[in-house]
């Protein structure tokens, strides 16, 4: 009974950071990800204007992630987390009134820091520390392909709220009825990401081990963690392969608005494109995650650059269109299962890089720290390349960009293969270096 019980609430706790994990990203990204044309007219801005949103919420996570990296290496996970998602749904009350540009960017700003300071590091340590020392893929391959699930759970949900209050022909629904329509929408998962705070409060149980840690960890010099931490050099590998592969991902929120601009699709059918591949994401993160228990986590990351690269040129060329619609669709979802796997791997690729585990939060804030700038500059530069570059021409030069960045990581990921090749481990588990 007692190992019965022990796995049961095992499986709790990964449950419960699956569900906080992709919660806290909800409102500032996915809605705008699955909904990007809707959210374009309700709040009557174009591309570069959400894009700039985007740039901003990225340069407040920037701080963020290095300030806020030491603090999951001191306190329990569960306060953290419980607090940034609870002040995260409280802007959900200002977005559902459809504030001005510069309200919108002061919101971002805000969800810059709720997001990021007391909850990134803290969900990745939580979830490094539940794989333990042999299922470190399975457990990010659960974390992100558990949180893919609840990414489609809430798209599909907000798809049909928001198909309800509509017109059934959406050409001929009025801007005030989309308004209304995608309030509902925000302020319901608004209420969903605050009940999951609260479960994350009263159930996430403290982790003894991550308490242990936290005492040796609270006596050390701030700047000792980070120095330590910035000498392995596959956080400095991380750090490319992070930001290449996140390049990916950012460019991921124009598959809806291609659909529509370019293959003819309308609304609701452009946010049924995005909602539908983020059903992909749970199905190559559990996957992946068992295959990098397998062999390294290297390995398919340069794979996973090698079919972006492809992808990426595809669309770039331009034969993509409304008479290649099966075309268009394989080459969607070559795209998305690299970027989905290496929402896997990065972390999990921590333990082959022999990064300690007392310096996980500290690893994680530093690799952050570069990794995610695309928050800062490709909303901008994606918005830029649409708006003033009309019809297909301005994703051709969004693609190219993949392909450049895509190179990038596929040559740091063949790095960072022959450098955990050569190191050499200590017979004891990375998970005693505290």
């Amino acid at each position: 009974m007692g190992d019965i019980g022990k796995k049961k609430h095992s499986f709790f706790t990964i449950l419960l950071l699956i569900l906080a994990g992709e919660a806290i990203f909800i409102l500032p990204f996915v809605l705008a990800r699955i909904f990007r044309p809707t959210v374009l007219d309700v709040f009557e801005i174009n591309n570069l204007e959400l894009g700039t949103c985007f740039s901003i919420y990225g340069i407040v996570a920037f701080v963020s992630y290095f300030l806020g990296g030491s603090l999951a290496d001191r306190f329990q996970p569960r306060n953290l987390m419980a607090l940034s998602l609870l002040l995260t749904a409280l802007g959900g009350i200002v977005f559902a009134t459809f504030p001005s540009f510069t309200i919108l960017c002061v919101l971002y700003a805000y969800w810059g820091f709720t997001t990021i300071f007391l909850f990134w590091a803290a969900m990745i340590k939580a979830t490094r520390i539940w794989g333990g020392a042999t299922s470190q893929g399975i457990a990010f391959g659960l974390l992100d392909g558990g949180r893919g699930l609840v990414a489609a759970a809430f798209g599909s949900l907000g798809v049909f709220v928001f198909s309800i209050f509509i017109a059934q022909n959406i050409e001929a629904t009025s801007l005030l009825q989309k308004k209304e329509a995608f309030r509902y929408v925000i302020l319901i998962s608004s209420a969903i990401i605050a009940l999951i705070a609260v479960m994350i409060f009263l159930f996430l149980k403290k982790d003894k081990k991550a308490e242990v840690i936290s005492e040796k960890i609270s006596k050390r010099n701030l700047i000792k963690m980070y120095s330590d931490a910035i000498k392995i050099r596959s956080v400095w590998l991380l750090m490319v392969i992070v930001l290449c592969a996140y390049v990916g991902y950012k460019v991921t929120d124009i598959f809806s608005l291609y659909a529509k601009e370019v293959m003819g699709y309308n609304e609701i059918e452009a946010a049924g494109i995005g909602t539908l591949l983020l059903y992909i994401r749970p199905i190559i993160g559990v996957a992946i995650g068992f295959l990098a228990d397998r062999t390294k986590a290297s390995l398919i990351m340069i794979l996973g650059f090698f079919s972006t690269i492809i992808g990426s040129i595809v669309f770039a060329s331009g034969i993509l269109g409304p008479n290649t619609m099966l075309f268009f669709f394989i080459t969607v979802v070559s795209i998305s299962t690299a970027v989905y796997a290496f929402r896997t791997l990065y972390f999990a690729a921590m333990k082959e890089g022999f990064i300690p585990l007392a310096l996980t939060g500290t690893a994680v804030g530093i690799i952050s720290l570069v990794g995610y700038t695309p928050d800062i500059f490709a909303g901008p530069v994606i918005g830029y390349f649409l708006d003033y570059n009309k019809g297909e021409s301005g994703y051709q030069y969004v693609f190219g960009m993949l392909a450049t960045f895509s190179v990038i990581g596929f040559v740091a990921a063949i790095v960072f293969y022959r450098v955990s090749r050569k190191q050499i481990s200590d017979n004891d588990s990375v998970f005693d270096q505290i």
